[in-house]
């Protein structure tokens, strides 16, 4: 667009919201003005942004009456349920970071390392995909593209961020022996929890759910076998991932490595006789999706194993967001 977007964050005082601004000054996102909406209990707090400080307002019905472009929202399901529409309807873009619209066939779900082109067939929301899916598909889009993919099993590590605040404050009094149990129905400290989000009457949870289903429409692929076991485990920043892929072409593990080296959003850190590969810690703050222990599995005919990280606020929400908006300026 000719001139620059006027921009709205919804859920600005929360986690991720607050993640997205931090993101948007890295990345020197345009902006002529900026809103800041939250619910009645945040609104009126002040936020600094690019040197500026920004008053918080309240979300309401008329939050949209205003000029704005672009929408990121990040302020849970029942919230997106109700306003994404109405900010759509004003003429803004939404992209919701929210698992309301995700499995929506009039939605578009994207990760702009795999389906940029997605974006444009949006109809005034776009969806931003689970974090552990997010940075599955960035590993995985190349081999799919290359070799084909059969089937997936994806077994997750995952931050107890992807909580939001309730998770950290259990971790860290769980390590001080205050067990709290605000965000887990068990003690987090000392505990790995399978258990992510509700269990479902297949026996499976949400969240592993969510890990199938988005794999195939991101990828755009139902013929693709998945399935998940999605654990909480005593960690606070980012996300790790074992996956187990079986393709169906024969492949060479060096052509592998270079396939990840040569695709965006991927560092491989592959190196075990020197002890490297990803870890929590060191994709911690960043954008980018690590992978390692590239290693094949000699059980079933093409089988390759992977051990994928990344950061779960910035790549799994935030900067996934504001890449896709990045995206979407090109469009408007």
């Amino acid at each position: 667009m000719k001139r620059k977007p006027n921009l709205a964050i919804v859920g600005a005082t929360g986690l991720v919201g607050s993640t997205f601004l931090k993101v948007l000054e890295e990345r020197d996102f345009p902006c002529e003005n900026l809103y800041l909406m939250a619910s009645a209990k945040s609104a009126g707090s002040k936020v600094s942004f690019r040197g500026r400080e920004y008053i918080v307002e309240e979300l309401t019905e008329h939050s949209f009456d205003k000029p704005i472009d672009i929408a990121l929202f990040s302020a849970g399901g029942g919230i997106s349920e109700k306003f994404s529409p109405v900010a759509a309807k004003k003429g803004a873009v939404v992209v919701d970071n929210s698992s309301a619209w995700r499995m929506d066939e009039n939605v578009p779900l994207v990760v702009p390392e795999v389906n940029p082109y997605d974006i444009a067939k949006h109809k005034g929301i776009i969806a931003n995909p689970n974090c552990s899916t997010i940075q599955a598909v960035v590993a995985l889009k190349p081999l799919y593209d290359r070799y084909g993919i059969k089937r997936i099993v994806y077994s997750t590590y995952q931050a107890v961020s992807g909580t939001g605040l309730k998770g950290i404050r259990d971790l860290e009094e769980g390590l001080k022996g205050n067990d709290l149990k605000a965000a887990y129905p068990h003690a987090i400290a000392g505990n790995c929890l399978p258990h992510i989000d509700v269990f479902l009457d297949n026996g499976y949870t949400k969240e592993e759910m969510k890990m199938v289903n988005e794999t195939h429409k991101i990828l755009g692929d139902d013929h693709i076998a998945v399935t998940a076991t999605t654990v909480r485990v005593p960690v606070f920043d980012s996300h790790s991932e074992s996956i187990n892929v079986e393709l169906k072409e024969p492949f060479e593990l060096s052509d592998v490595r270079k396939l990840f080296a040569a695709s965006p959003g991927i560092v491989v850190v592959d190196n075990p006789s020197e002890n490297e590969y990803p870890l929590a810690r060191a994709a911690a703050g960043r954008d980018e999706v690590f992978v390692g222990r590239v290693r094949r599995d000699f059980s079933v005919e093409n089988g390759l194993n992977l051990w994928v990280v990344a950061d779960n606020i910035r790549k799994g929400a935030a900067t996934n967001t504001v890449q896709i908006a990045e995206k979407l300026l090109e469009l408007l």
